[in-house]
């Protein structure tokens, strides 16, 4: 099994990092793939360019953690970066593999405004993750997602290993509560982000001037 862990990485911090980790780990998958965004359709455009946004990943994830891939097939792609062409990208590739989607529960939750969403679910398996303040009562979403959650929804890997797509499995996590935004924001002040990110990526951060950086404390 392959995972997808998208997400425009504005910077990439242990939010991102750790949850990875672990449904890597938690699901045995072969390989979790990172992939930066080009242009997210439900945003503004990122603080920082793509370029410098897939440096900051490529360092966090570094050579020494087994697994954890960095794919740049949408900064290639290039225009708004819609995740269901890069799972059909994925698909053709990969055959029937099954395919595993890492979502927020709040991603999760929005997923009815994703570009041809039904789409998502034939592609690829979901697997939603914990995050904190957030919760997958039926009335927190849409009648289509309720309808999804309950048809989809399963209980262990091995029902995703046994399909290429199509199944939701609800995975809990290490609860980091860290922004990008905050991160960007202590940056812009002059503050340390420090231990919310890896020193690699804080290092590259400050090298690069990247978020209107001033100076460190």
């Amino acid at each position: 099994m392959i995972g997808v862990f998208g997400g425009t990485f504005d910077p990439v911090h242990f939010g991102h990092l750790r949850p990875a980790l672990e449904v890597h780990e938690a699901l045995e998958l072969r390989e979790m793939r990172l992939i930066p965004c080009y242009q997210p359709p439900h945003r503004e455009p990122p603080a920082a360019d793509a370029r410098a946004r897939l440096t900051l990943l490529r360092a966090a994830v570094g050579d020494d953690t087994p697994g954890l891939l960095v794919d740049n097939r949408e900064m290639q792609r290039e225009g708004v970066s819609y995740m269901v062409d890069t799972l059909g990208s994925l698909r053709e590739e990969l055959g029937d593999e099954p395919l595993c989607l890492v979502l927020g529960a709040d991603a999760f939750a929005q997923l009815h405004t994703w570009h041809r969403w039904q789409a998502i679910v034939e592609l690829a398996h979901l697997v939603v993750t914990h995050r904190p303040g957030w919760s997958l009562e039926a009335d927190h979403l849409t009648p289509p997602l309720q309808s999804l959650w309950a048809q989809r929804r399963v209980e262990d890997r091995a029902a995703l290993a046994a399909a290429p797509a199509g199944a939701i499995l609800l995975q809990a996590v290490t609860q980091l509560d860290i922004s990008a935004t905050r991160i960007r924001q202590l940056v812009a002040e002059g503050r340390s982000p420090r231990f919310l990110l890896p020193e690699a990526v804080w290092n590259l951060i400050r090298l690069q001037g990247l978020y209107n950086i001033h100076r460190e404390r």
